[in-house]
């Protein structure tokens, strides 16, 4: 589990292990649901936080899901006055929430722009939701990936900055409670999932680009 859990969910074990003792001790019925319900909520926002450890593919052409979820768009379109080829993925309440990167490389910029808080399914929330950008350029070319806070998503987290060396499927941050992440590729990039696809972050393959 991510540290940043800790302190949405030790609280509330605490709290529910207290609501507990108090209610055995007054015999109230309940107190005692009210500390099982505690105790769910605490199992639930603990699990929001779970990291995984992820098997990264080996092939150097290989570039794999930031995020787990569902691949909810492909689009081609352009990205500062450059065509590239677009995947979206939709990352549930229930998915693990770290994000990675797709390709290895240097982080050549980072970017935190602040915008609206809409329904992160959707294909405006790409460019008027706030979002942490961030561009990965390795021997594949450059990668640009959108972290996307959504309607529950509020906090986007990111542990690394520009000039950062990544390994592929590294853990770069991540996206409190569920959002979406965008990858945007060259138009030479060749996508292997379609919509509707599930996709694990540092393990499935999205497509390839690049050589050996």
């Amino acid at each position: 589990m991510v540290k940043e859990g800790y302190g949405y969910g030790l609280p509330l074990v605490l709290i529910a292990g207290g609501v507990a003792g108090f209610g055995y001790r007054q015999r109230s019925l309940y107190l005692l649901l009210l500390a099982l319900l505690l105790a769910l909520l605490s199992f639930l926002v603990l699990n929001f936080f779970r990291d995984p450890e992820r098997t990264v593919p080996s092939d150097p052409r290989a570039i794999v899901s930031p995020a787990d979820g569902r691949i909810v768009e492909l689009q081609e379109e352009e990205y500062e006055g450059q065509p590239v080829r677009r995947v979206s993925i939709f990352m549930s309440p229930l998915d693990v929430h770290v994000n990675r990167s797709p390709i290895a490389g240097r982080i050549t910029s980072v970017e935190y722009r602040k915008g609206a808080f809409r329904m992160a399914a959707r294909a405006s929330a790409s460019l008027s939701n706030e979002q942490n950008v961030f561009a990965v350029e390795g021997a594949q070319g450059l990668v640009v990936v959108k972290q996307i806070a959504g309607v529950l998503a509020r906090r986007i987290v990111f542990w690394k900055r520009a000039g950062d060396s990544l390994e592929r499927g590294e853990r770069v941050g991540m996206i409190k409670f569920g959002s979406r992440v965008d990858v945007l590729a060259a138009p030479t990039a060749q996508w292997q999932v379609r919509v509707g696809d599930r996709v694990r972050a540092g393990s499935s393959v999205l497509g390839t680009t690049g050589s050996d």
